[in-house]
């Protein structure tokens, strides 16, 4: 068939162009601004893009229009599809009925962790020689890749409780019924969608509701919300993951996060051996390890795949150095996800000097929901630098308790020069956004070295 991707440039929605490529269909498709990664992503795959989302596409007549959740009404285009009565669908509900059907899917969900925990799922079974087919809002350094169709039988996909489409307004991961399905945190976030986190708990029963009696729920035993989920209803095996002390079935880690055993119970199954840091991929890879097993793979081979796994573009990811300060670029946005960040590079770096630099970039984040905890999220961090472009909140009211440890600034510019001018050999910079940050990272590499 011939489909039309409108939003084409998102992780998500560019990666359902890539395995309706690789499945032999045409695809064309559109976004505001046509920018790169993915649409460099996409030439490469000889996917035809348009700029903009003029009426004027109805006179391709695709098959389908595919529809991502970046489009509204009063969309000129989606408009012209519903005044023609054109045919049209979410990306996942065409993932679901296209992709998906007749296969065991393995669904990871979760406030934080999603793109790691997928991207090591896939990367396991693929050690694991189970040819797995996948679809990341991320790229997998060890594939290259953000998504693939496999050859066996076996789907992994990040499951994203945002919303579908401006018609459809349930969580995407409802539409991918899995077999598997790992529920690894949950917190409240996407503030600009769900009234509370028991909105959002809501959605997470929903998909529990979607797993059948013979699949697995793999779940965080630390997290209430999760609990609470549970308790609404469940028909399916459950594994738990990461208790503080012994439980029977549950798997649980001893040691440092770069390297452990994984017991269930009492008795030792494997042993982590690994590059990552950070309590928060241990439990990520006790995840794995248990929904990899449901698959057939056995804990210690699931722990050899892990000890080859070589993380995600975007998550610690060190971008460079310059006269003796390193630049690193991670995708943290929620306070949460900065604190583990902060924490990851901080057990890396000891006692090393981390200057953090973040946008509140996130839906979520630019509406200051969560401004109040940001002075928690960065304690562990000697500086602090906020962009504060584009805020309906006062950021230095929000910093404040931080004292002389937080500036706030209102261009990348101004807050490369104060780090630039704050920053001594040996220390560590941190910038944490999801999005591109202004390009920040060889900004700051080449003031860096112009000082140097």
């Amino acid at each position: 068939m011939h489909i039309h991707i409108l939003g084409i440039c998102g992780t998500f929605m560019g990666g359902i162009a890539a395995l309706a490529r690789e499945a032999g269909h045409t695809v064309t498709g559109c976004d505001a601004n046509v920018y790169p990664p993915m649409s460099d992503q996409l030439r490469a795959l000889g996917i035809d893009l348009i700029d903009g989302f003029g009426a004027d596409q109805l006179a391709l007549k695709p098959d389908v229009f595919v529809v991502g959740n970046v489009v509204t009404r009063g969309n000129p285009l989606m408009e012209a599809i519903l005044d023609a009565g054109a045919p049209y669908t979410s990306g996942p509900q065409w993932l679901a009925e296209n992709v998906l059907q007749g296969r065991h899917v393995l669904a990871v969900a979760g406030t934080h962790g999603k793109t790691t925990t997928t991207s090591m799922l896939a990367w396991v079974l693929e050690h694991a020689g189970l040819q797995p087919g996948f679809l990341v809002g991320g790229v997998p350094q060890n594939f290259g890749i953000s998504a693939r169709l496999g050859g066996g039988r076996y789907f992994v996909i990040e499951a994203d409780e945002y919303d579908t489409a401006f018609f459809d307004k349930r969580s995407k991961f409802v539409h991918y019924r899995p077999r598997t399905a790992v529920l690894n945190n949950l917190e409240f976030d996407h503030a600009d969608i769900f009234a509370d986190l028991a909105a959002i708990e809501t959605q997470f029963h929903h998909l529990v509701r979607t797993v059948p009696a013979s699949g697995r729920l793999v779940v965080n035993a630390r997290e209430e919300s999760l609990q609470r989920v549970l308790a609404r209803g469940c028909w399916s095996e459950v594994v738990r993951f990461g208790p503080m002390k012994e439980e029977p079935g549950a798997l649980r880690a001893r040691g440092e996060p770069h390297a452990f055993d994984v017991l269930r119970g009492a008795m030792k199954v494997a042993r982590v051996d690994w590059a990552l840091l950070g309590e928060h991929n241990q439990l990520n890879a006790l995840a794995t390890i248990a929904a990899a097993e449901h698959v057939g793979v056995a804990p210690e081979v699931a722990a050899a795949g892990l000890a080859t796994f070589q993380n995600v573009k975007r998550r610690l990811e060190k971008r460079g150095e310059a006269a003796g300060v390193t630049v690193y670029d991670d995708f943290a946005h929620h306070p949460t996800a900065i604190r583990t960040t902060v924490n990851g590079l901080r057990r890396k770096v000891g006692a090393a000097r981390i200057l953090a630099a973040f946008e509140p970039r996130s839906n979520t984040m630019k509406l200051g929901t969560m401004k109040a905890q940001l002075p928690w999220a960065l304690e562990e961090a000697d500086l602090s630098f906020c962009h504060s472009g584009n805020l309906g909140w006062d950021a230095a009211e929000a910093l404040a308790p931080m004292g002389e440890q937080a500036v706030v600034l209102d261009s990348i510019d101004k807050m490369v020069a104060a780090i630039v001018k704050a920053a001594r050999p040996g220390d560590q910079v941190l910038c944490m956004s999801n999005g591109g940050f202004g390009g920040i990272h060889a900004k700051l590499l080449a003031a860096l070295a112009a000082k140097a």
